[in-house]
C-alpha cells in the first residue's frame, strides 16, 4: 500500500475522478508525488522507467481536463503509461509490472477501462483514435478522442498514414494528436523527421505572435484580416517550424511548448478540448525528467531490472556467458571485416539486436532507419539487387510488420538478404506483443525461404555465416538470453544446406528438436533413451534423417518454441505424407492463444516445453516409456 505520509495527495487517488476533485493549483504537488512514486515503486519492480518520467506533467493535464474514460486517451508505444496506470486504479499494483499475474507493461483493454486500446509496438494511436472518432462522430457522440505518440513513434509511416487520412476528409474528426517530442525512441531518434522536429523551439516567439494576432482580430477564419495573417503565417513558420507540414496535412498545429511546465500544459489542453476538427499539439519533453540519473543515460534507464533509487542503476558485471544477442554483435563485425558488402540494417533497435559495436567500427555500412520495419526490409531488397549483402537485424514480433516486404520484395525476387531475428520464440514480461511465437509458421509458408534455428550459441554463428553464404532469402531465429553454454568459434564457418545433426541415438520414439527447445529434449531423451535429433532447419527439413528415423522409430515428437499451427512440426507431417509414411505424431509447442506477461521460464513450463513438461507429455501418450526395454506398438 501506498504510504500516505509520504505521498498525502497521491494516495487519495485512486482514480481521475479523485484527480479532479483537486483544485489546480494542487496539480503540481500532485505531479511531483507522482514522479517520486514512479521512481519507488520501478526501483522495487523493476520495467520501462525513462518514458513514463517525462510524460507525468502531461498525464496528470490529460485526466484533470478530460473526462476519462469517457473521453478516449490512446497512448502509443506503451513504455509511457506507467503513471496512466498509477493514476487509473492501479497505484497499488503497479510494482508487479511485468511479473506473472501483475500489471501488464502496456495498456491492455482487458485490464483496465481507461487503457482504451491495447498496444506494445509504436505509431498506432493517431489511427485508432481517428477510427474512434469517426464511429462516435456517426452515431452523434462528441466525446473527445485523444492520441499521444511519443519516444519516436512519430518516424512511422503508419503514423503519417493517418495523419493525411484524418487531415484529409471533408467531415472533420474531433481527434487531438498530442506529439510528445523527446528526441528518443529507446535510441536517439534519427531521420529527416526528427531533424525538422529539432527546428522547433524557433516557433515560440511567433505563437507568441500568433496569439496575440487572434485577440486583436479574432480567430473567424473567412474574415479578410484573418485570412491574410494566416497566409502571413505559414509562409514565416516554413522557415523556423515543423507546423507548415502538419497544418497542410490538415491539422491545426499548436506548439512547440514545454510538456514538463504544467500550468501551460493545462491552459493550452483546456483551450484545445473543445477546438472542432483535427489538432495537433507538439510538446517538448525530456525522457527520464526528475531522476538525473536516467536524464544522463536515456537509453540504459529505458527499461531496467529493480535498483536503489539512491544509487542508481547497480554496474554492469561481465556477463557468466554472452546472450545470442552478444553472439550476433560480434558475428556481424566478424563478418563485415571478411565481406567488404556487407551492411546492417535495424528498425530503430541498435542497442536491443546488438548493432551497437558495429555502428561504431562500421559506421559507413551501418542503418539505422528509425521505426519503419517495412523500409528497412525493402532498403535491404534494393541493396542487394546492387549486389550488397544487407542483414536485417530485427526482433521476431517487428518482422510481423514487413510481412508482405518480406514476401513481395525479397522472397519473390528471389535476393541475398540475411534476417537475423532476435526475441524468437517465447520472450516474456513484455507479454504478447512482443512474443516470437509465429514466425516459423508465416516464413514457413514463404517459397525460397532458408529458416534456420540454432541448438546453441557455436550453431547460431554458424547459421549467420551460412545465411550470408547463402544465394536468396535467409533467417535465422534465436530466442531472448543465454543458451545452453556451447564453446564459441571465431571463425565464419557454414553449415550444410539441410542438414540435421543427431545429438543422442536411442530407440522407440525421435524427439525432433527445433531451436531452443534441443536442450531440454536432449535432457529428457537420454533420461528416457530415447532418439534426439537437433533439427537445425525448418526449412529445408532434413528428408533423408526423418525418413530412416521413421523407418527405425515407433514414433516422432516435434518440439519447437513457436505456434504449433503451420509450424516446424507440421513441416515434419506433411514430408511424411508426402512420401506415404504414417506413423504416431506428437507435436508439442506454443498454444493455439497468446500468451501473458510472465517469465520466459513460466511461460515455457506453461506451453509443456520446457523438460518436464516434454517428458509428461511423452508419458502420458506413450505410458511404456517408463519402461526403458519395453517395446512400443503403435496403439501404446
Amino acid at each position: 500500500m501506498i504510504d500516505s505520509a509520504s505521498y498525502p495527495r497521491l494516495s487519495r487517488i485512486q482514480t481521475p475522478d479523485d484527480l479532479r476533485r483537486f483544485d489546480e493549483s494542487e496539480l503540481v504537488a500532485v505531479a511531483e508525488e507522482l514522479r517520486a512514486y514512479l521512481i519507488e515503486s520501478v526501483g522495487k519492480s523493476g520495467g520501462h522507467f525513462a518514458a513514463g518520467l517525462g510524460v507525468i506533467e502531461l498525464t496528470v493535464a490529460l485526466h484533470y481536463l478530460f473526462n476519462t474514460p469517457v473521453d478516449q486517451l490512446v497512448w502509443d508505444v506503451g513504455h509511457q503509461t506507467y503513471p496512466h496506470k498509477i493514476l487509473t486504479g492501479r497505484r497499488d499494483t503497479i510494482h508487479t509490472v511485468k511479473q506473472k499475474d501483475g500489471v501488464a507493461p502496456f495498456p491492455k483493454r482487458e485490464e483496465s477501462e481507461y487503457d482504451t486500446f491495447g498496444v506494445g509496438h509504436s505509431s498506432t494511436s493517431i489511427s485508432a483514435a481517428l477510427g474512434m472518432a469517426i464511429a462516435r462522430q456517426r452515431q452523434g457522440d462528441t466525446r473527445k478522442a485523444v492520441a499521444v505518440i511519443g519516444d519516436g513513434a512519430m518516424t512511422a509511416g503508419m503514423a503519417f498514414e493517418a495523419l493525411a487520412h484524418a487531415g484529409g476528409m471533408d467531415d472533420e474528426p474531433n481527434v487531438l494528436v498530442i506529439l510528445n517530442d523527446n528526441n528518443m525512441s529507446i535510441s536517439e531518434a534519427v531521420g529527416g523527421l526528427t531533424k525538422m522536429l529539432g527546428r522547433a523551439t524557433a516557433s515560440r516567439t511567433l505563437n507568441a505572435l500568433r496569439e496575440g494576432g487572434k485577440k486583436i482580430l479574432g480567430d473567424k477564419r473567412n474574415s479578410p484580416p484573418a485570412r491574410f495573417v494566416k497566409r502571413w503565417e505559414e509562409q514565416w513558420k516554413g522557415m523556423f517550424v515543423p507546423s507548415t507540414a502538419f497544418e497542410q496535412m490538415g491539422f491545426h498545429y499548436t506548439g512547440p511548448i514545454d510538456g514538463h511546465d504544467l500550468p501551460l500544459l493545462l491552459s493550452t489542453l483546456a483551450r484545445l478540448k473543445d477546438a472542432k476538427g483535427p489538432q495537433l499539439l507538439h510538446i517538448m519533453t525530456t525522457k527520464g525528467k526528475g531522476y538525473e540519473p536516467a536524464e544522463d543515460d536515456q537509453i540504459g534507464y529505458h527499461a531496467v531490472g529493480p535498483f536503489d533509487p539512491s544509487k542508481g542503476l547497480p554496474a554492469k558485471g561481465a556477463p557468466k556467458k554472452p546472450t545470442y544477442t552478444d553472439i550476433f554483435s560480434d558475428w556481424l563485425c566478424d563478418a563485415a571485416a571478411a565481406e567488404p558488402l556487407l551492411m546492417g540494417i535495424t528498425p530503430a533497435m541498435r542497442e536491443g539486436s546488438g548493432l551497437v559495436r558495429f555502428s561504431k567500427e562500421y559506421p559507413e555500412r551501418y542503418f539505422d532507419v528509425a521505426i519503419a520495419e517495412q523500409h528497412a526490409v525493402t532498403l535491404a531488397a534494393g541493396m542487394a539487387t546492387q549486389g550488397a549483402k544487407p542483414v536485417v537485424a530485427i526482433y521476431s514480433t517487428f518482422l510481423q510488420r514487413a510481412y508482405d516486404q518480406l514476401v513481395h520484395d525479397v522472397a519473390i525476387q528471389d535476393l541475398d538478404v540475411l534476417f537475423a531475428i532476435d526475441r524468437a520464440g517465447v520472450v516474456g514480461p513484455d507479454g504478447a506483443t512482443h512474443a516470437g511465437n509465429l514466425d516459423l509458421s508465416f516464413m514457413r509458408c514463404v517459397p525460397n525461404m532458408l529458416i534456420m534455428a540454432p541448438g546453441d550459441e557455436a550453431e547460431c554463428r554458424q547459421m549467420l555465416s551460412t545465411g550470408l553464404q547463402y544465394k536468396g532469402p535467409a533467417a535465422v531465429r534465436y530466442p531472448r538470453g543465454t543458451g545452453p553454454g556451447a564453446a564459441i568459434g571465431n571463425d565464419l564457418s557454414t553449415l550444410e544446406i539441410g542438414k540435421a545433426q543427431l545429438r543422442h541415438a536411442g530407440s522407440r520414439i525421435a524427439l525432433l528438436a527445433f531451436g531452443a527447445t534441443v536442450p531440454a529434449a536432449e535432457q529428457v531423451g537420454r533420461e528416457l533413451g530415447l532418439s534426439v535429433v537437433n533439427m537445425r532447419f525448418i526449412k529445408p527439413l532434413d528428408k533423408a534423417m526423418l525418413l530412416e528415423l521413421a523407418r527405425t522409430h515407433d514414433g516422432f515428437v516435434t518440439i519447437e518454441d513457436n505456434v504449433v499451427a503451420g509450424g516446424a512440426g507440421s513441416g515434419v507431417s506433411e514430408l511424411l505424407n508426402a512420401e506415404a509414411v504414417t506413423m504416431p505424431m506428437l507435436h508439442l509447442g506454443l498454444p493455439d492463444g497468446y500468451q501473458h506477461h510472465a517469465s520466459r521460464e513460466d511461460l515455457l513450463a506453461e506451453a509443456g516445453i520446457d523438460a518436464s513438461g516434454i517428458r509428461a507429455a511423452l508419458l502420458k501418450r506413450w505410458p511404456k516409456l517408463k519402461d526403458t526395454a519395453a517395446p512400443l506398438s503403435a496403439a501404446s
